[in-house]
């Protein structure tokens, strides 16, 4: 019999950046910390997955002193993105015959060596896909806490606090098939953690969560830019090109994945928000964007949103922002042009901005723990209006759910 041909690397370490000169030499010396204390006797190796960044993060983190071979592989001159990061570490992984491969950002300012074993050891255990659970502000990561996290809890019944959250770790087999999906532009840039997330629910693959205490990093207020364009026409192109996965009569158990790591995630780093510069923004994005907004809603939907912005106080209840993003869904589904489906992505900017105002009004003399409860409520809203977004595709003579395959994607 033929013997196993060894791997070149046990365990796989990728850092994405762009322009993190100043935080990658402490993020790359603990990485390599955690690998010597919880990967001994298996051969590891440091990746920094860059795009050419002006700032000499190349030299900052080659000249890092650790034990841990390191390695810079960078994008070609003007290839700029984070999915492009990750598909340079996905393919080095997959040559290099990886058994563990994990991933942190390099702007991380919490994290501890014991992250590595957190991340890894589900992976050697035989889980597929391991995803962050952190302490964060309720301030921070409000794509995730507003769209990303309730709609994959509403449409997909996967209780996934975190499926943007930066720090990951892959088993070969998902790296093998998330490398044979098909990357549109927004993949290739910070679509991809809702990519990859999306598409190890829908693959079937097994997913777990691990807590890692409190995540202290370059965090920011809600982001109108590319970002998070990026993210949602990932999010929703995914969704609509997957309609068999919630498309389906059976509402269904909600999947709470596995829990490894931390159980007590201690205090969240401290975020001021500044309300008034968050609403200026949304009222600019309103001003560009109203009209499309019109045409988009339903008149009882634009006439509440409407008055918010006139008045400048801002009630977008969890009901009705369930019901504005299922009705854009809808309306992404069915839109024959990039162009329309542009104008969706922009119109949702203003109303994102609505329900983070909504909601940071509700929650900023509150703790942590009450806001995460209402970030939950707002999970269960999607979830129990799952009939409503269905309705709209009766509604327009589309496909009914009493007409859909019924399978179940995602479930383990």
């Amino acid at each position: 019999m033929k013997k196993k041909q060894s791997s070149k690397y046990n365990v796989v370490v990728g850092i994405p950046s762009y322009n993190e000169s100043d935080t990658i030499p402490y993020v790359a010396k603990t990485v390599g910390e955690g690998l010597e204390e919880y990967f001994p006797g298996k051969k590891c190796i440091i990746v920094n997955v860059d795009n050419n960044s002006p700032d000499n993060t190349k030299d900052a983190f080659l000249g890092t002193k650790t034990r841990i071979e390191k390695r810079y592989i960078s994008t070609a001159h003007g290839v700029r993105g984070k999915g492009n990061n990750m598909l340079n570490l996905f393919n080095f992984a997959k040559d290099a015959g990886a058994e563990v491969t994990i991933v942190v950002d390099a702007d991380l300012k919490s994290i501890t060596k014991e992250w590595i074993e957190y991340l890894g050891r589900p992976i050697v255990e035989g889980h597929d896909y391991v995803i962050p659970l952190y302490s964060r502000h309720q301030f921070d990561g409000t794509i995730t806490n507003h769209i990303c996290y309730p709609a994959m809890f509403g449409m997909l019944s996967m209780d996934i606090r975190q499926p943007i959250g930066g720090e990951f770790a892959f088993s070969p087999k998902l790296i093998k098939y998330l490398l044979k999906q098909s990357w549109t532009e927004s993949t290739r840039q910070y679509g991809i953690d809702i990519f990859m997330s999306l598409s190890a629910v829908l693959g079937g693959f097994k997913i777990c969560q691990s807590g890692l205490g409190t995540k202290i990093h370059k965090a920011s207020a809600p982001k109108l830019g590319i970002m998070f364009e990026q993210v949602i026409e990932t999010l929703l192109t995914v969704l609509v090109q997957n309609k068999d996965a919630w498309m389906t009569g059976n509402n269904g158990d909600i999947f709470v994945p596995d829990t490894f790591g931390l159980k007590d995630l201690a205090e969240p780093q401290e975020l001021d928000i500044n309300i008034l510069d968050l609403k200026e923004k949304g009222q600019t994005e309103y001003s560009k964007y109203q009209t499309d907004i019109k045409e988009l809603l339903e008149p009882y939907a634009f006439s509440r949103v409407h008055e918010m912005f006139e008045v400048e106080v801002f009630d977008l209840t969890i009901l009705l922002w369930t019901q504005i993003f299922y009705s854009l869904v809808y309306r992404y589904d069915i839109s024959t042009s990039s162009e329309d489906r542009k104008k969706i992505i922009n119109s949702l900017k203003p109303l994102y901005f609505a329900r983070s105002l909504s909601f940071n009004y509700h929650t900023w003399k509150y703790n942590v723990k009450y806001s995460e409860m209402e970030i939950r409520k707002s999970a269960l809203g999607f979830a129990s209006q799952k009939y409503y977004l269905w309705g709209l595709y009766s509604k327009g003579n589309k496909l009914g759910p009493e007409k859909t395959k019924k399978t179940r994607s995602g479930k383990q």
